[in-house]
């Protein structure tokens, strides 16, 4: 084991970027309103941005902004004035795919540290030690490497070079990311942040000669997903994430809840501390890592390429929808008298069972007594979404604790 790894989780707006940090992320990624890979998630405008800095840095935990579009010649003069904005907030880090863009922020802010993103395509030690060379302090693995891989290049790679890789989240169909089936469909384009997802689609094949003529596609008479892959979980594979020297351990999921971002990040968390404080212990709390990460929403799960290629079995082939066993309600601000403010997300009612999860591990079962809009008129349910509440509850909940609901089983 090298040094202590850091948990990087990402974040779609501050309420998440909080959240992030409340609940045990040692480092946080967030995309501003441009140059980044997830047009669609909601982003940060820069005050936001500059509130999450402030807010991260005043509880220890880094904060990195992605810039990570391969840029054509008509983005270069934005991306300039967009560093020279973000210099005047520091993050800590910026997160570059190309290299005109990476020779712009060493020159408008050489001061920011500069991390090489997984859409570089850094599968090998001699890519590392290049951007070593020009000064980057960090590279993120490709998705396609083999932890046998990773600790080769480990051991090719100056020490203070950090490596950074993706152990949980969905897995992107084409190499590092690196699509074009969304620009082509829909002239949205994947490497410009505004991705479609076709790999999720289901799909039939025409032949040439008999147009309008849908014939299905079968795997093993399975389904039609043929591009649909499992979620990444490394949950129960830490031990050879640290061993194969792995800086930073990576959370995909920059259009993600608060809920999910809470479950994954404080999960990984325990898990990492527990190993190394004790070995045993970690093995010890399996099966809660478990029951814990199957708590969000998920597409099932595969170990990707870190133990080989993958096969027939990390594809899901009947359908393309998330397993949900939880549903989140919203973030408890405390008033006290057990009362709590939250921004509803998703509608429940007085007499509910709900479970108030928190950052230490607990999920606190708790009943809705009441509910009260701003006006402190009383209602029986919250169904408008992003209504401001103030709710009873029969058990105490603390400002940043999650408020969700378990589903039944269908």
């Amino acid at each position: 084991m090298r040094r202590h790894p850091e948990l990087l989780v990402p974040a779609s707006s501050l309420e998440v970027l909080k959240t992030a940090v409340n609940f045990g992320a040692d480092a946080v990624y967030i995309g501003g309103e441009a140059f980044g890979l997830r047009a669609k998630a909601k982003n940060f405008s820069m005050e936001e941005m500059a509130e999450g800095i402030r807010y991260a840095h005043e509880r220890g935990v880094k904060v990195y902004v992605t810039a990570n579009i391969l840029a054509h010649n008509y983005d270069l003069e934005g991306v300039r004035q967009y560093f020279r904005e973000l210099r005047e907030i520091q993050p800590d880090a910026l997160i570059i795919a190309d290299p005109g863009v990476f020779e712009i922020a060493k020159e408008i802010c050489p001061e920011i540290q500069r991390h090489i993103s997984t859409q570089a395509n850094n599968t090998n030690y001699g890519t590392y030690l290049f951007w070593y060379r020009q000064g980057a302090s960090r590279v993120v693995s490709a998705r396609e490497l083999s932890l046998r891989e990773i600790r080769e290049i480990r051991e090719h790679i100056p020490e203070k070079l950090e490596i950074e890789t993706f152990v949980h989240g969905a897995m992107c169909i084409s190499y590092s990311g690196r699509c074009l089936l969304s620009s082509y469909f829909t002239g949205r384009d994947a490497n410009r942040g505004a991705c479609t997802h076709p790999c999720r689609w289901k799909y039939a094949v025409v032949e040439e000669t008999r147009p309008g003529e849908y014939l299905p596609v079968y795997e093993n008479e399975r389904g039609t997903f043929i591009f649909n892959s499992k979620d990444l979980c490394m949950i129960e594979h830490i031990p050879e994430l640290l061993e194969a020297g792995i800086d930073s351990l990576k959370i995909e999921g920059r259009m993600k809840t608060a809920l999910y971002v809470a479950t994954v990040a404080r999960t990984y968390r325990k898990a990492i501390d527990d190993y190394q404080k004790d070995p045993a212990l970690y093995r010890k709390n399996m099966d809660w890592y478990r029951e814990q990460i199957a708590s969000c929403t998920y597409r099932q799960f595969t170990t990707g390429f870190f133990f080989g290629k993958p096969d027939e079995t990390t594809q899901i082939y009947d359908s393309n929808t998330y397993i949900k066993e939880y549903t989140y309600l919203g973030i408890a601000e405390e008033t006290g008298d057990n009362t709590v403010r939250t921004e509803q997300r998703n509608k429940f009612t007085v007499g509910e069972e709900i479970e108030i999860m928190k950052p230490d591990g607990q999920n606190v079962p708790a009943v809705v007594e009441e509910i009260r809009n701003e006006q402190g008129e009383k209602q029986e349910s919250a169904p408008h979404p992003k209504q401001v509440l103030y709710v009873k509850l029969s058990a105490r909940a603390e400002t940043g604790d999650i408020l969700r609901r378990k589903e039944e089983a269908m």
